[in-house]
């Protein structure tokens, strides 16, 4: 379609879930309950860290920091799912569009770079245990955390100052819950190569570094233990990354699912299951991951629970 064709767009219409009209109270209700379960989940977290001074450490400042993550996660998309459930509308403005693309990308990219610190963290623990305290001092975890901050930002706002400069079609119609970057491209009329050509820039560098990273780490941690000659000792030093690594493999899965589930052969259902796993379900299990593997977390939760019991 010529440009001139283009009419300017006031909203777009997010279609997941609408075809499944008879379901809309069942999946209000689910939704609900799993974004209630996350967002105290994570709060959880966040306060058993910040009130019991045995977690002040790095491991735990990065896990407060991912629990934070977590929650803005979840917020920039169910929300506005369960207002469209409720009142049966499925619209959302163009600014509206944008502002949860700019956060999505900022939540989702900040949740990569805290678990690639959090498996260095780890890697430093295990393979240098006696220099710990002095490699990952205060100084390097706060700046890890604000260069964190700073990339998801900077590629955010690179992708929506993009979609900025596009026009679209009479087509505004989206097939998910909500505004994802590949899938608004699809509706513009103008030229979207540059769009297109920096995602898989920035998506390959973002995406691949980190994972690599990751997988580097895993690599020396997996070599330091198995040179520990006590199998007591092998199996402590595993229990102190076993949390990290389920939520890695539970986080690049649910990554993957959405990854290939954008392909055009995938239908529009897979693509919303596998965009559910990755925004709701895997937030939503971080906390249980982390409660039910670390014991001092468990702990502090029970001192934090009974100094509210005792104070009530």
């Amino acid at each position: 379609m010529e440009p001139g064709n283009a009419t300017r767009v006031s909203e777009f219409l997010l279609l997941g879930f609408s075809q499944d009209s008879e379901h809309q109270p069942m999946l209000f209700g689910l939704f609900l309950s799993m974004f209630v379960v996350t967002v105290l989940g994570n709060l959880l977290i966040i306060l058993a860290v910040s009130s019991d001074s045995h977690l002040h450490t790095p491991m735990y400042f990065f896990l407060s920091n991912l629990s934070f993550t977590d929650i803005c996660f979840t917020s920039t998309t169910v929300p506005k799912m369960l207002v469209n459930i409720q009142t049966q509308r499925k619209t959302i403005t163009y600014a509206g569009c944008i502002a949860q693309m700019y956060f999505f990308m900022v939540f989702g990219v900040m949740d990569t770079f805290l678990i690639t610190v959090m498996a260095y963290d780890r890697f430093v623990a295990i393979c240098h245990p006696l220099h710990y305290l002095v490699i990952m001092n205060p100084r390097l975890c706060s700046l890890l955390v604000l260069v964190s901050w700073f990339l998801s930002m900077s590629n955010a706002l690179i992708h929506s100052l993009l979609v900025l400069r596009l026009s679209f079609c009479s087509n505004w119609g989206i097939q998910n819950f909500y505004c994802e970057l590949a899938q608004v491209l699809t509706l513009a009329c103008s030229d979207t190569l540059i769009n297109h050509i920096l995602i898989y820039m920035l998506t390959g560098l973002l995406g691949f570094v980190p994972f690599s990273g990751i997988i580097f780490s895993y690599s020396l941690i997996v070599s330091s233990i198995l040179r520990i000659p006590s199998t007591n000792g092998k199996y402590r030093a595993f229990s102190t990354c076993g949390s990290h690594l389920s939520v890695v493999l539970l986080f690049y899965g649910t990554s993957l699912g959405v990854y290939l589930s954008s392909d055009e052969s995938s239908s529009s259902w897979n693509d919303m299951v596998a965009s559910v796993m990755y925004t709701v379900v895997t937030p939503m299990l971080n906390p249980f991951i982390y409660s039910l593997r670390n014991r001092d977390i468990t702990k502090a939760l029970q001192r934090l629970l009974e100094r509210k019991l005792f104070v009530q």
